[in-house]
């Protein structure tokens, strides 16, 4: 098939305002499955910035959530190929206002504990020592930016994709991948609400320690130990006595 896109494609419709990159993962994955075959060549990335009204970085972000997913092939010095997997697990950002609930703060650990916890469990066998030494390397990022909230609450969740990814179920990954781009905010959130960031992490280095150790078990039992923390914080939490400092949403 041809390099270059129809001009009639629905997909291809200019995003009107910048969003999340996974809206425009979505939208790429649609003009994939309409226009393009496994193998076929995408547009480069200048040209998709162009034509969805986006910036090239934002281009990229998708991009590369597309890759994980498997849906694309990213070959530098190339281009980017579609690949085989065009049913790739995607979802584009909710429409959020405001700040979160503490219910949604509370469904949201829940989702991420049916995941987490198999999760952890699978990697304590599956995970390469690469894969183990790159959650080390995540661990002293958080460790040296404990009170860099920004920059914890994404090393944080970077330290838990790890883990899903180290467990070679792909779709228990996709779907982590999924919970923590749309819900940045609100994991944002919970760290507010938790402030208890030294010993968050302390659990982070016993979960890696299993995880070293091989130990199945241990590793599933830490990961629960963690999120019911979380979930328990969160319980326990008064919104009225202790309100959510006001962030802003991601552009």
């Amino acid at each position: 098939m041809a390099d270059q896109t129809p001009e009639h494609s629905p997909s291809l419709r200019p995003i009107s305002r910048i969003r999340l990159p996974n809206d425009l993962a979505e939208r790429l994955k649609q003009l994939i499955q309409l226009d393009y075959a496994p193998g076929d060549r995408l547009p480069s990335i200048a040209a998709l910035a162009r034509d969805f009204g986006v910036g090239a970085p934002t281009v990229r972000e998708a991009l590369k959530r597309l890759e994980m997913a498997g849906a694309v092939s990213i070959r530098h010095g190339s281009g980017v190929y579609v690949g085989r997997r065009s049913d790739a697990l995607l979802m584009s950002n909710p429409v959020l206002t405001g700040l979160p609930s503490k219910q949604q703060l509370l469904d949201l650990i829940e989702a991420r504990a049916a995941i987490e916890v198999l999760g952890a469990e699978r990697a304590a066998t599956a995970a390469t020592d690469a894969q183990l030494d790159q959650m080390q390397v995540l661990l002293a990022h958080a460790e040296a930016n404990l009170g860099n909230d920004e920059v914890l609450n994404q090393t944080n969740m970077a330290f838990h994709r790890s883990i899903a990814v180290a467990s070679g179920n792909t779709v228990l990954a996709q779907l982590l991948e999924v919970l923590t781009s749309l819900f940045t905010h609100e994991q944002r959130a919970i760290l507010d609400i938790q402030n208890s960031r030294a010993e968050d992490h302390r659990q982070h280095v016993e979960i890696c320690e299993a995880l070293r150790a091989r130990d199945a078990s241990m590793a599933g039992r830490l990961m629960a130990a963690h999120l019911d923390k979380v979930r328990t914080d969160l319980q326990r939490w008064d919104p009225a006595v202790h309100p959510l400092p006001v962030v802003a949403r991601p552009a």
